[in-house]
C-alpha cells in the first residue's frame, strides 16, 4: 500500500495511477474516511483527557462539587464507549480501501488497459526452422509415453499432470539446474511451505483482488500459495533490519497452486496451464533506494535471460503496460519463450519491482545509516517454472523420430543427451 501521507499530499498523482491501471478505487471516499478518522481521534483524545482530568480532581474535590465531577467522568466515559467502536469501524473501512490503492507506475511503462498494450523491447534467438513437421508437446508426450494424462485426470481432476520416465527426470533436472544457477549467482537458497495464513496474502498483495485464484484449506486460516514470494515477503515481517543486512537475495523452490479461476477453455491441453506446478522464485529485499532497486531489477531479469539462453530457447522481453502489470507493481517486464506449435511466444518469467508497496503491507523495515527506520523495497522474478518450460524444451529440441535432445547444461543432470521413450 501507499503511505497515507503521500496520498493526502499527492491525490492527483494517485488518481492518475488508478486510471492508468484501470482500477475502481474510490479515492474521494478514502480521503473522506481519513478526515473522519482524524476528527474522531481528536474527539476521543479530548474525552479521554477529560476523563483523566476528572479522575484526578475527584479525590481532592469538596463534597459539594464531587457529584458534578463524577457525572462529568461518567459522561466522558459514555462518549468514549460510543466513539471507540465508531473509530474502529472507520479505520477498518479505510484499511480495506488502502489495500486497493495502486503503486505509482514508472514513467516508462506503456499506458494501456491490458496485455495488448505491452511493448516488445527485445528478441533473443531465432525460432528454429524444421526440415520435418514438428509435433506439439502433447503429441510428443503421447508418442513417448511420458505422461499419465487420462489416468491422473480421473484421480485428481482436470488441469493436473503426471510425468513418467525421462521427462519426469528432466523436470527434476531443470529445476535443480535453476537452483544451482541462482546459488552460483549469489542468491541464498531457502525452502518454504506451500501454504500461509491469510495475513501473508494481504501482505503480498494477492488479497483482496485475486482471492479467487487461491485454494483455501477448509476449516483453517491457511491458503495454498501460488508462489514462494507469498512466504518470502513475510519472512522478516515486524523485524527492524540493519541497512548493512540488505539486500537480501533469496531463491526458493516450492510446489505452487493456482485455482485458475476464469480460465475455462484456455490452454486445457497438456502442460501449459495446470493447478499445481513447481517454481524456482527469485525474491529480493532491498534498501529504499530507487537506483539500487533499478540495478537489482536488471540483475534479476538478467538471471532469467541467462537461464533461457542456457536452455537454448528463443525468447523476447515485453515491457508490461500499466493495466497489465498489477496493482502493486512499479515496473514489470515479462519474458516470453517460443512455442513451436503455436507459432508465438508464451510467458515463462515475470520480473517485478514494487518499491515499498509490499513492505508497508508486510511491515518490512530497516534502520538506515542515520538510524531512521524505513520501509524496504521488494522485487521478485521467476527463475524457472515447470511444467510450462517443458513445453518449450520438448517442442524446440525435438527430432524427426519424436525423440528430444537435452540441452548441454542439463546433460550432466540426466547423464544422457537424448530423452528416451518410456516403456
Amino acid at each position: 500500500m501507499l503511505d497515507i501521507k503521500f496520498i493526502r499530499e499527492f491525490p492527483d498523482l494517485v488518481r492518475d495511477a488508478i486510471a492508468k491501471k484501470h482500477l475502481t478505487v474510490n479515492l474521494d471516499e478514502l480521503l473522506a474516511l481519513d478526515s473522519s478518522i482524524a476528527t474522531k481521534k481528536r474527539e476521543t483524545e479530548d474525552f479521554q483527557a477529560e476523563a483523566n482530568r476528572v479522575a484526578k480532581e475527584i479525590p481532592k474535590a469538596s463534597p459539594e462539587t464531587r457529584p458534578e465531577l463524577i457525572q462529568r467522568g461518567k459522561d466522558a466515559k459514555a462518549s468514549l464507549t460510543t466513539l471507540e467502536p465508531e473509530l474502529r469501524e472507520l479505520e477498518a473501512q479505510l484499511k480495506t480501501l488502502m489495500f486497493q490503492v495502486p503503486q505509482i507506475p514508472w514513467d516508462g511503462a506503456p499506458v494501456g488497459a491490458d496485455e495488448t498494450s505491452n511493448l516488445e523491447t527485445l528478441k533473443v534467438g531465432s525460432p528454429r526452422v524444421f526440415d520435418f513437421v514438428p509435433l506439439d508437446h502433447v503429441a510428443l508426450l503421447e508418442k513417448n509415453r511420458w505422461a499419465e494424462t487420462e489416468r491422473v485426470a480421473r484421480i485428481a481432476g482436470t488441469r493436473s499432470y503426471s510425468l513418467r520416465g525421462d521427462l519426469a527426470l528432466l523436470e527434476m533436472s531443470v529445476l535443480r539446474f535453476a537452483v544451482d544457477f541462482m546459488v552460483q549467482r549469489g542468491f541464498e537458497l531457502i525452502t518454504v511451505p506451500s501454504y500461509a495464513r491469510e495475513e501473508a496474502f494481504y501482505a503480498h498483495g494477492q488479497f483482496p483482488s485475486a482471492r479467487d485464484q487461491v485454494f483455501a484449506v477448509e476449516g483453517e486460516d491457511r491458503f495454498l500459495a501460488g508462489t514462494a514470494e507469498v512466504l518470502l515477503n513475510s519472512l522478516h515481517s515486524g523485524e527492524l533490519l540493519e541497512e548493512t543486512d540488505l539486500p537480501k537475495l533469496y531463491v526458493s523452490i516450492s510446489p505452487c497452486f493456482r485455482a485458475e479461476a476464469g480460465a475455462a477453455g484456455k490452454d486445457t491441453r497438456g502442460l501449459t496451464r495446470v493447478h499445481q506446478f513447481n517454481k524456482v522464485e527469485q525474491y529480493v529485499l532491498a534498501p529504499a533506494d530507487k537506483n539500487k532497486s533499478d540495478e537489482l531489477f536488471e540483475t534479476m531479469l538478467g538471471n532469467s535471460r541467462a537461464i533461457l539462453e542456457a536452455l537454448e530457447l528463443p525468447y523476447r522481453l515485453l515491457e508490461t503496460s500499466t493495466g497489465d502489470m498489477g496493482t502493486g507493481k512499479y515496473r514489470m517486464v515479462d519474458v516470453e519463450s517460443w512455442v513451436v506449435s503455436e507459432g508465438r511466444y508464451r510467458e515463462t518469467h515475470s520480473c517485478s519491482a514494487l518499491h515499498d508497496w509490499q513492505a508497508r503491507r508486510a511491515n518490512l523495515r530497516y534502520r538506515d545509516s542515520s538510524g531512521k527506520p524505513r520501509f524496504c523495497f521488494t522485487l521478485n522474478n521467476t527463475a524457472l517454472a515447470t511444467p510450462r518450460i517443458l513445453v518449450m524444451l520438448l517442442e524446440n529440441h525435438q527430432n524427426a523420430d519424436g525423440t528430444v535432445n537435452i540441452p548441454a547444461v542439463l546433460q550432466p543432470y540426466m547423464n544422457k543427451k537424448v530423452l528416451e521413450p518410456s516403456k
